[in-house]
């Protein structure tokens, strides 16, 4: 357990709260943990220690619903501890991981380690995912209400698509019963297999294997069919695609209960990144054409998207330096999550409320959590933050385990000051 933290009075900051869409000049004070009030002139109550924020941004800490850590099983890539660093510099004091691990989080004993092993780091909470299926294999459903007792957030393959119409119907049923939602890897399996691009000239012309736009929207196609028989909530992950996002978009208007995330790089890059076969920029889904990664840009403005997620997947060097169609898939994300989404604030894309809600309150509201909100009697997890604050960056020298970064060289404004978990300073 961790000694409950001083008093503290933030002054001088520019309040955001993207919840009650409040972003004014003012105080708050966090007693015990959590937020006690805030406002304009606070009194500052004896013994509290006070922080002049000196105008900087002061928000809720951000909730990252979709990450991948290295432990446990691949520890080599990622330890929670080097995840933790990585999380507290980047302004994440929420972050649900992905059951893919080796073993998968199939069994009660196993999220229960990973909750305890969040809890233990005092500056992050992980809330683990349910394996759907056993093994994250696609073929035989989990025991949903024993892993939703344990702590299950929701229930996922991770990185795998559940092919299987029959199994994804019995999924979505089942976490219905326990008042949950299946994340989907919008993939389908078959037309994808093999591939490492997305098909089309760029692929062509560098050699490499292709993996059609179409198998994104093709599986979004089928499980909002599934969603409408089952009236369960599918959640599909990394949305990449225009096709896809239409799809999405048409399904929320009909009233089902289809959601949505994306992550970075399908909003800040294209194809063409991956340039000379550089593999930090292989991801999975691929990095798509320029008129997708608009497409994407829109859905986040008209309020598509519900969240943006790091979509962080750690690996090390022996796994990116390979040839382009042997390197692992995947990117580090935690520590840019936040610099990487300001940048569509500073071209015009987004405001900075709806760029933070994006990172705060919405993903919280989608998982049921009591946080990603300056409200009063809320968790004092709190971000201090320099819009303007300009850095850039540097594969290597990034906090945490993992370095390899489909950012790596890129010029940002936007930089974390300070994070608080639970009303204690985590970094800064």
């Amino acid at each position: 357990m961790h000694d409950t933290p001083r008093d503290t009075l933030f002054i001088n900051a520019r309040l955001i709260d993207p919840a009650s869409g409040l972003d004014a000049p003012g105080s708050l004070l966090v007693s015990r943990g959590v937020i006690a009030d805030h406002g304009g002139a606070l009194g500052n109550p004896e013994g509290a220690e006070t922080i002049d924020c000196g105008g900087a941004v002061l928000a809720p800490g951000l909730v990252d619903m979709r990450a991948a850590l290295g432990e446990p099983g691949a520890e080599y890539r990622e330890t929670i501890e080097s995840a933790a660093l990585a999380a507290a510099a980047g302004g994440i004091t929420t972050l649900c991981a992905l059951p893919d691990t080796q073993p998968a989080l199939d069994d009660a004993a196993l999220l229960q380690f990973i909750l305890r092993r969040g809890e233990a780091t005092g500056s992050l909470s992980i809330l683990p995912y349910g394996a759907a299926t056993k093994g994250c294999a696609g073929q035989e459903i989990s025991e949903y209400g024993l892993l939703r007792e344990a702590g299950a957030i929701a229930f996922s393959d991770g990185r795998h698509a559940i092919g299987s119409a029959r199994t994804m119907r019995i999924a979505l049923s089942y976490a219905r019963a326990f008042g949950s939602f299946v994340v989907q890897h919008p993939e389908e399996p078959s037309l994808a297999r093999g591939g490492v691009a997305t098909e089309g000239e760029l692929a062509t012309r560098l050699g490499l294997a292709g993996i059609p736009p179409a198998a994104e929207a093709i599986m979004v196609a089928r499980d909002i069919a599934l969603a409408r028989i089952t009236g369960g909530h599918v959640h599909f992950a990394h949305v990449s695609t225009g096709a896809a996002l239409d799809l999405i978009r048409a399904a929320k208007a009909e009233g089902l209960r289809v959601t949505c995330d994306t992550a970075p790089p399908y909003f800040d890059l294209n194809e063409t990144a991956i340039g000379d076969f550089r593999t930090y920029a292989k991801l999975s889904p691929p990095l798509r054409r320029e008129a997708d990664r608009l497409a994407v840009v829109a859905a986040l403005a008209d309020g598509t998207i519900d969240a943006i997620a790091s979509d962080h997947q750690p690996a090390d060097a022996d796994d990116k330096r390979l040839p382009f169609a042997q390197a692992s898939a995947g990117g580090t994300g935690l520590a840019t999550l936040l610099g990487i989404t300001l940048s569509r604030v500073h071209g015009g894309d987004l405001t900075l409320l709806q760029a933070l809600a994006l990172l705060t309150c919405r993903p919280a509201a989608l998982l049921g959590l009591p946080v990603g909100r300056l409200e009063r009697g809320a968790p004092a997890d709190l971000l201090l933050l320099d819009p303007e604050r300009a850095w850039k960056v540097e594969a290597g020298k990034l906090p945490g385990k993992a370095q390899n970064s489909p950012f790596d060289g890129r010029a940002l404004e936007g930089r974390v000051l300070g994070t608080w978990k639970a009303g204690r300073r985590v970094f800064g």
